[in-house]
């Protein structure tokens, strides 16, 4: 049990931290946060938009003088990733919008991480430099070059204290290996290999190689008329190098061995579960495809989203999830109106907490569910400005269904749908967590007396 994670009910209050970002007046697409993640240590925050960016947040060191105030992240580096650009070909616009952000584990004094858009993956370095080297021979100080003749002497370039500067710099550039838009990226464990993975295929890249990639998952079929399902999310394992998952839109998921052969196209696991034919519907399709894959910090488990649920599944059993949450089951009768609006085709993200004893995702109206695996006891908590003053106890919310509505609870037919929760993070090693709603970026913590 790692320090800090307790029975998510009874021990943890939610309180606000902070948000960054400003207030919903004149907010362009471009502002909306598109992915969040935490680097290793939990010391970095990276949020991406849909304008290319990246945010880079520090958290603070915590001061001798106000102990119970925690260490606050703040702007450390922001850079634009990526830009748009067109594909003449294909007569096709690619998107600036950053889809996913991943770290690699810190082997330096640099921060390295991978961003990608549609089509391109990028490894940025970032790094710190408070010194500058003044005495050049061949340049004045000003940057122009001098006259060589008047060159007379040799002089040895002396670093000088500067203002502390942050640097983003693009050190690789993968691209040209995808027909269909990147949906995820992958770290592999033995940090030399990463994947990417779109609609029909997914790629194994060497951190070194920027002109090469290997196809090591294809699922495009001779005829495209005969295409059923398509690839939505892709994983490696936390520790196995060699084994990885990905999701499809059929609700299905598939564990590959690469040690088995080249091309992954057979399976090792095959992660199903049957359907009730109860409750089969028009919408049963589009509500079971799967839109987030994540393995669990152990290795033992895969926790998968779809529309309505969280599931847990054991590696260990491939016919049904060990455990199945409902994140908002009062939507089940809206799926109607939900499909003329396109939200049900929204892809919400779910993560673990640093113990694997809590999952958190997220819903509409500005709301994230939270789930203790131990208890079985659930959360809902709202990402809102309202009540956003420092260390401001969250209050849970309840949406009521039908019938008389209590003082505290929400209608579902007053949610919001255009506010969403589509990405959070957490924090490795302690209950902090980070809410991207719309252009806004929360971050809560508990409340620690």
């Amino acid at each position: 049990m790692i320090p800090g994670f307790g029975n998510l009910m009874q021990d943890v209050l939610w309180c606000f931290s902070q948000v960054k970002g400003t207030i919903d007046i004149g907010v362009t697409e471009a502002d909306i946060i598109s992915t969040v993640e935490f680097n290793h240590t939990g010391e970095l925050l990276a949020t991406g938009d849909k304008g290319g960016r990246v945010v880079i947040f520090q958290r603070e060191q915590e001061s001798r003088n106000q102990p119970h105030r925690r260490g606050e992240y703040n702007v450390y580096s922001t850079f634009q990733s990526h830009e748009p650009e067109f594909d003449y070909l294909k007569s096709l616009e690619i998107e600036e919008k950053i889809n996913k952000i991943r770290w690699l584990p810190q082997q330096n004094a640099a921060y390295f991480l991978l961003s990608t858009n549609d089509k391109t993956v990028k490894l940025w370095k970032v790094s710190e430099r408070d010194k500058r080297p003044e005495g050049y021979n061949l340049k004045d100080e000003d940057g122009r070059f001098r006259d060589p003749s008047m060159i007379t002497m040799l002089r040895v370039p002396v670093l000088r204290p500067m203002d502390l500067m942050v640097e983003a710099t693009p050190r690789r550039v993968f691209a040209n290996a995808h027909t269909y838009h990147i949906n995820s990226i992958s770290v592999n464990s033995d940090y030399e290999t990463y994947m990417s993975a779109d609609d029909l295929r997914i790629n194994l890249w060497n951190f070194e190689i920027t002109n090469q990639s290997f196809n090591i998952v294809d699922i495009k079929p001779a005829n495209m008329e005969e295409l059923t399902e398509v690839i939505t999310a892709a994983e490696f394992h936390p520790h196995h190098c060699n084994t990885f998952v990905y999701s499809s839109s059929k609700g299905t998921i598939r564990l590959c061995d690469m040690r088995a052969s080249a091309l992954c196209d057979r399976h090792s696991k095959f992660f199903e579960e049957p359907e009730d034919p109860s409750n089969r519907s028009f919408f049963s399709e589009i509500i079971s495809s799967i839109s987030d894959v994540k393995f669990s910090h152990s290795g033992r488990y895969i926790m998968t989203r779809d529309y309505l649920t969280v599931k847990v599944w054991d590696l260990n059993m491939e016919n049904r999830p060990i455990e199945t949450y409902q994140v908002h089951d009062y939507l089940r009768s809206k799926l109607c109106s939900l499909y003329e609006n396109d939200c049900i085709f929204d892809k919400f993200e779910c993560v673990w907490n640093g113990s694997d004893s809590v999952i958190m995702t997220g819903s509409y109206n500005n709301f994230f569910r939270m789930f203790d695996r131990n208890t079985k006891r659930d959360v809902t908590l709202e990402a809102s400005r309202e009540n956003s003053k420092p260390r401001a106890i969250l209050k849970p919310r309840k949406v009521c269904v039908g019938g008389k509505r209590r003082k505290d609870e929400i209608s579902v037919d007053s949610l919001d749908f255009s506010k969403k929760i589509l990405h959070t993070a957490w924090h490795p090693s302690e209950n902090i967590i980070a809410v991207a709603a719309t252009n806004n970026l929360y971050i809560f913590q508990d409340k620690v007396n």
